[in-house]
């Protein structure tokens, strides 16, 4: 990120990758709900990814850096996992995927809020202003076609809900746990997690899952989940936590596509017109009109 709040080459990689590691899970958080109960989803993804990540985090020394960070792990751990993915999970018993990650396109306004009043007047510059509602536009343009009715309202509530805590977790890591390795930061709020819901995903879980339900929360743990952090984090060192929850905008554009080719959801016209408005959108609030940085970006996430 630089003084003029634009993305670096750099941003606009991780970006994309983000768009796509969290663009996809609202596909096999469908699946796996048809056979896991929503703390056992969540339960699986934390306890699969901790265990994926925790080799590296003990050898590496993240684990025991991040340690002295403990209570601001613990409250990421709660805004941005415990909350939202078991939230997620029960939301997705009665919305379609693609309308799930639509609502959660919402995630950059509630930034933009969070960020003013935390004191943050340069969420108001005219460029980035634009640019978040150009993008809301095209989100809006997409909910068009299959809409509300077709879903649970408390369950659209328990997304915007959701919406509200992926916003609120980039600044804790931007302004708390910016001198922890990220490594350890995931690996110990993965941790902290799986002991949570450990005891009430066996208690909710009354059926023998299925073979597919059981790759999906694989995927979830490994790819959504461990690689999908590692990434967050450095997106969030680089172009900050307002703009960084901005890939939320080009999420939706791919639950949407996934659910429709593999679950058979609807895919409406409204889609090739709110695709390109949601991608400028993003290009304005992250760039705020320029075609590269002006400045030099802040030094690489720590990373071990």
């Amino acid at each position: 990120m630089n003084a003029h709040g634009g993305f670096t080459r750099k941003g606009w990689l991780l970006f994309g990758a983000m768009a796509v590691l969290w663009g996809i899970p609202y596909l096999f958080i469908s699946i796996a709900v048809q056979s896991y109960s929503p703390p056992a989803i969540v339960a699986g993804r934390a306890i699969i990814g901790a265990l994926a990540l925790l080799p590296f985090a003990i050898r590496s020394g993240a684990l025991k850096a991040a340690l002295p960070h403990w209570r601001w792990v613990l409250a990421f751990a709660a805004v941005e996992i415990a909350g939202p993915f078991v939230l997620l999970g029960h939301a997705e018993m009665t919305l379609p995927s693609g309308l799930t990650g639509l609502l959660v396109a919402t995630v950059p306004l509630f930034a933009v809020i969070i960020a003013l009043v935390g004191g943050d007047r340069g969420v108001l510059k005219p460029a980035r202003v634009i640019g978040l509602a150009i993008g809301f536009i095209g989100v809006l343009v997409v909910v068009a076609g299959p809409g509300l009715a077709s879903g649970n309202l408390l369950a659209a509530g328990e997304v915007l809900l959701v919406a509200v805590l992926y916003a609120t977790a980039p600044f804790i890591v931007a302004k708390k746990l910016g001198a922890a390795p990220s490594l350890g930061v995931i690996t110990l709020a993965l941790i902290a997690n799986g002991i949570f819901y450990l005891p009430i995903a066996l208690a909710t879980q009354h059926e023998v899952p299925t073979v597919s339900a059981t790759v999906a929360l694989v995927i979830l743990a490994l790819v959504c989940t461990a690689v999908a952090f590692l990434v967050f984090f450095a997106l969030i060192r680089e172009v900050g936590p307002v703009r960084a929850p901005l890939f939320t905008y080009v999420n939706p554009v791919v639950a949407i596509i996934l659910g429709a080719i593999v679950l058979s959801e609807p895919l409406t016209p409204g889609l090739l017109i709110g695709f390109p408005l949601i991608i400028i959108g993003c290009w304005f609030a992250g760039t705020g009109g320029r075609l590269r940085a002006r400045e030099k970006a802040l030094p690489p996430p720590q990373m071990p």
